[in-house]
C-alpha cells in the first residue's frame, strides 16, 4: 500500500511533502503550528483573519483598544457605515505577523497565509489589497485566497512585486467557481500556483449550501483534475476537508491529486492556538455533537460544535473595536439581528440572538468551536489520561503519522511522562 512519503508536491523549484495544514483562524493555525509543517518539508499557513486582534495578543500592539476608543461614539449606532479599519494599521498588524514568523522558519517547506475575502472590513477592495500586499512585502511564502470567489483578487496585487514570484492559490469548491476564477483572472496573465478543492465535510465556513450532504469531495476533485486535464492546466489540485488518515490522503494522491490539505487533526496539538480546555471539548465531541447552521454573518454554513458557548449568545455587536464582518455599506446581519431582539425584550438585561452570532467577538474569544465533520474520531488519536483528559499530541507526531502510517491506521502517541 503505497504511503503519503511516496509522493512529493511540486511547486516551482520546490518539492515538498505533500500535506499542507490549513489556515484557521483566528490564530487557532498559529505560527508555531505553521512552522512545524514547514520544518518537516511540507506546508504551513497562518491567517490574517482578525490581524489586528492577533498583532495585539502577539506583537503587544493596541489596535483593537485605539479603534474601539476612535469610534465609541457609535457604539449603539446600528448604522456602522463610518467604522473603518486604518489601513497603516492593517499593514503593520500584516508586517509584524509574518515577519516574526519568517524569521523563525527552518526546513525545506513553506509558510502560506490564508486570506479569507469575507472579511470585508466595511471597505472589501481596500483592505484585502492591503493585507495581501502586506504579506508579500513581509516575505510570506504564498497566499491562499479563501472564503469567497475572490474574482478580483488577482488584480489587485498584479502590480506588487512579488505578483509572479509568491506561491498564489484559490480554495474551490467546484468546477464551476474555479472556471469563474480562471476567467476573471485571465486578463492579469497569471495562473494559480495551486487549487485547494474543499469539500463539504470540512471545518469552518463551507462553500455549499445547507444541501452540503449531497456532495462528495472524491467526486469534485475528479471532476476539477479532468477540467484542467482537459484545458491543458498543470496546476496542482490539493482535496481538503474529512481527510482523517495516511491512507485517505494516499488514496487521493494515487488518483492525481497533488497534496492534501488537513487540518481537523492538527486542532488538538500542543502548536494549535485553541485553548487547552477547549481543545478538550474536541476530543471529547462525539459525531452528533458536529452540526452545520447558518449562524454566520458571511452568508455561508458553517460547521461547528453544538455547544459552542457563542451559538444563541445575545453579545452587544463589537463593531467599534473589531467589525471585521461590516460589509462596504456599514452593514452585518447580526446587528441586524441583535437590534431585533433588543426591540422585542424591552428592558431585557440580556437576550438572546439564535439566527446569527457575532463571529468577530466569539472567535476572537474561542465560544464559536469551528470543527471538520470528523473531529468526532480525534479521541481515538491518542490516550485517555487518569483523570479522564485526553493527551495532547505533538504536530510533529501527527504530520508524520499523515507522511508515513498505512492500512488507514492512527498511531497513537508515547504516553506522556510527568
Amino acid at each position: 500500500m503505497k504511503r503519503v512519503d511516496d509522493f512529493r508536491l511540486r511547486l516551482g523549484k520546490h518539492e515538498l511533502v505533500p500535506i499542507m495544514i490549513g489556515g484557521m483562524g483566528v490564530d487557532i493555525s498559529t505560527a508555531d503550528l505553521a512552522l512545524e509543517a514547514a520544518r518537516l518539508g511540507g506546508v504551513g499557513h497562518i491567517s490574517d483573519a482578525m490581524i489586528n486582534t492577533v498583532a495585539d495578543r502577539r506583537y503587544d500592539t493596541k489596535h483593537v483598544k485605539e479603534k474601539l476608543a476612535l469610534y465609541k461614539y457609535n457604539v449603539h449606532n446600528e448604522d456602522k457605515s463610518s467604522v473603518k479599519f486604518d489601513l497603516g494599521r492593517l499593514v503593520e498588524a500584516t508586517r509584524l505577523h509574518v515577519e516574526a514568523t519568517m524569521r523563525r522558519k527552518q526546513g525545506d517547506g513553506l509558510v502560506f497565509i490564508n486570506c479569507m475575502e469575507k472579511l470585508t472590513m466595511n471597505a472589501p477592495k481596500e483592505t484585502l489589497k492591503v493585507r495581501m500586499s502586506a504579506a508579500l512585502d513581509a516575505g510570506i511564502d504564498g497566499i491562499t485566497l479563501a472564503a469567497g470567489l475572490h474574482l478580483g483578487s488577482f488584480a489587485l496585487i498584479e502590480d506588487h512585486p512579488r505578483f509572479r514570484d509568491a506561491k498564489l492559490g484559490i480554495i474551490v469548491s467546484s468546477v464551476r467557481a474555479l472556471q469563474l476564477f480562471l476567467k476573471k483572472s485571465a486578463r492579469t496573465g497569471r495562473l494559480p500556483d495551486y487549487v485547494v478543492v474543499e469539500g463539504p465535510l470540512a471545518g469552518g465556513h463551507l462553500g455549499f449550501g445547507m444541501d452540503w450532504a449531497q456532495y462528495d469531495l472524491a467526486t469534485i476533485v475528479a471532476e476539477v483534475l479532468t477540467y484542467l486535464k482537459g484545458e491543458n492546466l498543470d496546476i496542482p489540485v490539493i482535496p481538503a476537508g474529512g481527510i482523517f488518515t495516511g491512507s485517505d490522503a494516499a488514496g487521493f494522491l494515487d488518483a492525481g491529486a497533488g497534496a492534501v490539505q488537513v487540518a481537523t487533526r492538527f486542532t488538538v496539538t500542543e502548536e494549535c492556538g485553541l485553548p487547552a480546555e477547549v481543545k478538550q471539548e474536541y476530543f471529547k465531541a462525539n459525531e452528533d455533537d458536529i452540526v452545520v447552521n447558518e449562524i454566520s454573518p458571511t452568508g455561508y454554513p458553517m460547521r461547528m460544535i453544538r455547544s459552542s458557548p457563542g451559538i444563541g449568545d445575545g453579545i452587544r455587536p463589537n463593531c467599534e473595536a473589531y467589525g471585521y464582518l461590516l460589509d462596504a455599506n456599514g452593514k452585518c446581519s447580526y446587528v441586524t439581528s441583535y437590534n431585533r431582539e433588543v426591540a422585542a425584550h424591552p428592558g431585557a438585561r440580556k437576550v438572546q440572538v439564535w439566527d446569527k452570532t457575532c463571529l468577530c467577538t466569539h472567535m476572537r474569544n474561542f465560544d464559536i468551536w469551528t470543527c471538520g465533520q470528523m473531529t468526532w474520531r480525534l479521541k481515538d488519536t491518542t490516550l485517555r489520561l487518569a483523570d479522564g483528559s485526553y493527551q495532547m499530541l505533538s504536530a510533529e507526531h501527527v504530520f508524520h503519522d499523515y507522511q508515513f502510517s498505512t492500512d488507514n491506521k492512527v498511531a497513537l502517541p508515547a504516553a506522556a511522562t510527568v
